[in-house]
């Protein structure tokens, strides 16, 4: 082994406000104990009220609750952790105090409001001031593919030159494992692991940071890895179902004037129907509004099923709801009956999701979880429809089983609302 190790410093600003346990406490500090003690200056006697104290706990486990989502949100790729702030701990807020009120449990509305709004804005300035602190950083061996790596942003990479140098202050390692290394990269490579530095697969660090999982090939352990976890698939279910119940019972006025409008501005039934691949390759009927004119018909059935850009068949009113993806909302019927859920790989036309099976290897396994309304490559990619496009979704959808986690639904139901807000994708 080389004993002539040259140390290589990249800049270290870890700084204090990037810990987790600095960022908590003072948070809670901040939050709950500042506006206590602004009501002390009323009376001392306030503190030792039931509704203030009730109020004090139920504000620290809002705040810890809205903490821990927004960090574990802010872990995914692509996220920019500041914007998910606020609608994180209005969340966590939201539930915690309406659980209360449905409870009839008297409250300080000052403490309870005033916790909330001083989270959200100290979460908001740490994030603005430790944004440039603490730049990723990971340090690549040579060898395989890790060329493409540099193509990823948001990373400050450093390529290894020599197996005598040792990167002080990196967030990691990266080599291609899979390559024919060298003794000596293979040992450099142990060395480090063992020093404590992580070491991370090209692969693994390519799948965190672009939210995409690549499937070039089956390995032994590659069905496995990608396997939803089973518990969160049943809880998951129940709580769709009482969710789309909600929505049906509320929403049921608005979706009569929906149908009432498609049905006057053109010809047809209001509702589309049309067969789709589902859950474990079942074959099942989606319902949406209608958005084009019956009798618009393309070349073939599979030019029938693809929506391009401008497609002259969709009506004016049609495009209003799909850009507001108003048209979708039907499909919580599907979701009553088991069919589909809110959050997963949208569902294609059979005839387009038997073509996909044809063209794409593996296509099939984005079966294994409920097809949704929105999905991770809806949030990030948009409507598709060429082969290669469809690759690229199904990258996002292994991504999005793999991961599978309340955290994540949380994280496209957030984007899913700045999909609707902004039109992101819409045909």
């Amino acid at each position: 082994m080389n004993m002539n190790v040259r140390a290589v410093n990249l800049p270290n600003q870890r700084h204090l406000l990037l810990r987790m346990r600095f960022q908590l406490v003072g948070g809670l500090m901040f939050a709950i104990v500042v506006p206590a003690l602004i009501r002390l200056s009323i009376g001392y006697g306030v503190i030792y009220s039931s509704n203030m104290q009730i109020t004090i706990v139920a504000a620290v486990i809002a705040h810890i609750i809205g903490y821990m989502s927004y960090r574990r949100i802010a872990n995914f790729p692509g996220v920019a952790a500041t914007g998910y702030i606020l609608p994180t701990f209005a969340l966590a807020y939201g539930l915690v105090f309406l659980t209360i009120f449905f409870l009839r449990i008297d409250y300080s509305r000052f403490q309870a409001a005033a916790s909330f709004f001083q989270s959200t804005f100290w979460y908001f300035a740490i994030s603005v001031v430790t944004r440039r602190l603490d730049p990723y950083r990971l340090a690549v061996v040579p060898g395989g593919n890790v060329d493409r790596l540099g193509n990823i942003p948001g990373v400050a990479w450093h390529w290894i030159r020599s197996s005598d140098e040792i990167v002080k202050h990196a967030s990691g390692v990266v080599a291609d494992l899979r390559a024919d290394l060298s003794d000596e990269w293979e040992r450099y490579i142990a060395d480090r692991a063992l020093s404590g530095t992580p070491v991370y697969h090209i692969k693994q660090i390519s799948e965190s940071l672009t939210g995409r999982v690549e499937i070039e090939h089956l390995s032994e352990n590659t069905l496995g890895s990608l396997n939803p976890n089973q518990a969160y698939l049943k809880i998951k279910q129940v709580i769709d179902w009482a969710a789309a119940l909600a929505a049906l019972i509320l929403l049921s006025p608005a979706l009569l004037l929906v149908a009432v409008l498609v049905r006057l501005e053109s010809s047809g039934a209001a509702l589309f129907k049309q067969e789709r691949m589902g859950y474990r390759g079942n074959v099942y009927r989606v319902y949406k509004f209608r958005t084009m004119r019956v009798g618009a018909r393309g070349t073939d059935e599979k030019e029938q099923a693809i929506t391009k850009d401008g497609d002259a068949r969709i009506t004016r009113l049609g495009r209003l709801l799909r850009k507001s993806r108003i048209d979708e909302l039907p499909q919580v019927i599907n979701i009553l009956r088991g069919e589909m859920s809110w959050i997963g790989p949208r569902p294609e036309a059979l005839v387009l999701s038997r073509w996909y099976e044809a063209e794409l290897p593996f296509y099939r396994y984005r079966h294994i979880v409920r097809p949704g309304i929105t999905g991770w490559a809806q949030v990030n990619q948009g409507h598709v429809a060429a082969v290669g496009e469809v690759l690229e979704k199904l990258h996002y959808d292994f991504y999005y089983i793999k991961n599978f986690s309340p955290w994540l639904d949380l994280l496209i139901v957030f984007r899913t609302i700045r999909t609707v807000l902004t039109g992101f994708g819409a045909r």
